[in-house]
């Protein structure tokens, strides 16, 4: 019960975290340079064919009318048509945010897959020579920028060594695996490097602890106190960064969608970007803003787990 209360809680929490959302959404798009109807029809837009595209899009009334609208829209599922692609935007981001999905979801697998174990190891090594290896080399994913990092991964897997695509999704479930794995680990680079070195602190700190020396004296074997005892309580603050992180996995996916041409939709929202589309660029960012607290909302969730005195 105290769990599902807590569940409840956190569910009630994130309404006025989506209202929010929205106001933020509506006002940040808007204070975009240049308007939508110019975008559409070009450098020799007349001024009676700019007032018919605004009086089309509801541009024209006062802005107090246009959020109401917006607000009605969006909890319709009707997030609009877009400007540039004449499709509606629920369709574009369907086709669009699951390539995203994936990516973020393999970078988040590779992070936890290097992250972990090299944490264990680090932890253990403490002060050694295959500590200062690990965290020196993590040390260079966190100096160097996303973009950067892709770059220098397409240059030399892709364009030299030729292991991995330059670009693209692939068709089969397959081969979309293997066009995205070098975008994923661009992404995982990074962001491993941030669970590494705190998991690597936790650890630390964990193994120490009086509870730890209890599991010891009672002789149960290393494998179980360090999967029972270390790994959940040291899991705890670690969770809690990897939910904060996705906002910036997802942030870091419309640059690397960008450089390995990924069709994902970080890359529509550069390009919504650059043509003034409204439309695709407020459902874009409603739709990844609710998935961040979709995953807030998981990560508290198996964090009231791991840690049932969340939950109290």
């Amino acid at each position: 019960m105290p769990l599902f209360s807590f569940v409840l809680r956190r569910i009630l929490q994130m309404i006025p975290t989506v209202v929010f959302i929205l106001v933020v959404t509506f006002v940040l798009v808007r204070l975009l340079p240049g308007d939508p109807a110019s975008a559409m029809l070009g450098d020799r837009a007349i001024d009676a064919d700019v007032e018919r595209i605004n009086a089309s899009l509801g541009l024209d009334k006062p802005i107090p009318v246009q959020f109401l609208y917006f607000v009605k829209n969006v909890f319709t599922g009707d997030l609009g048509t877009s400007i540039a692609l004449k499709l509606p935007v629920t369709t574009i981001i369907m086709q669009r945010l699951p390539v995203t999905l994936m990516l973020t979801l393999m970078a988040a697998l590779l992070a936890l897959i290097l992250a972990v174990p090299l944490a264990f190891l680090a932890a253990l090594k403490r002060e050694q020579t295959a500590d200062a290896v690990i965290r020196g080399t993590f040390q260079v994913g966190l100096s160097m920028p996303v973009f950067y990092v892709g770059i220098l991964m397409l240059t030399v897997f892709g364009a030299t060594l030729k292991w991995f695509p330059v670009g693209g999704y692939g068709d089969t479930f397959a081969d979309r695996l293997y066009h995205l794995f070098l975008p994923a680990l661009t992404l995982a680079f990074s962001f491993s490097a941030v669970l590494m070195r705190n998991l690597r602190s936790s650890i630390i700190g964990v193994i120490n602890a009086e509870y730890v020396d209890f599991a010891r004296a009672k002789g149960l074997r290393p494998r179980i106190i360090m999967t029972r005892h270390v790994l959940r309580n040291a899991l705890i603050s670690t969770v809690t960064l990897f939910g904060l992180q996705i906002g910036t996995l997802f942030g870091g996916a419309v640059i690397t969608e960008t450089v390995f041409a990924v069709p994902g939709a970080g890359r529509l929202m550069i390009d919504s970007i650059y043509g003034r589309d409204y439309p695709v660029l407020q459902g874009l960012t409603i739709a990844l803003a609710v998935l961040v607290s979709l995953t807030f909302l998981a990560t508290d969730i198996f964090q009231a787990w791991l840690d049932p005195r969340v939950a109290r």
